[in-house]
């Protein structure tokens, strides 16, 4: 068995963060570096998935719901608009191999992609 991701950490209350939001099976919290006004985490509470890829061809309810977290955390934080990002693979930027979906909102200019 792999060692346990950074979000499976949090989740457990082993690392520190303030949950934001969560429904049985996904999980939101602040991102520690944001890049825009709004930078939150969806993430499943499941480390089964490596990236976005995987879990869409493993369990597209799975993604379907982080989709509705994302969006209702747009309309809580924000003015319900944002963007949701993916990073898949280290050569675009992903360092943690646990999929979890970037929730960015406010002005453009002020949004960056990464992880």
């Amino acid at each position: 068995m792999s060692e346990p991701s950074i979000f499976t950490r949090i989740l457990r209350g082993e690392i520190p963060s303030e949950i934001i939001a969560q429904t049985d099976n996904v999980f939101a919290i602040r991102d520690i570096a944001p890049k825009a006004p709004v930078h939150l985490l969806v993430i499943p509470k499941t480390q089964e998935y490596r990236d976005v890829v995987e879990l869409a061809a493993g369990d597209p309810a799975l993604l379907t719901e982080m989709i509705g977290l994302a969006n209702s955390l747009a309309a809580d934080h924000a003015d319900g608009d944002f963007r949701l990002i993916f990073n898949t693979g280290p050569n675009a930027g992903q360092t943690v191999f646990h999929v979890h979906a970037h929730v960015l909102a406010g002005s453009l200019e002020e949004n960056s992609l990464g992880d």
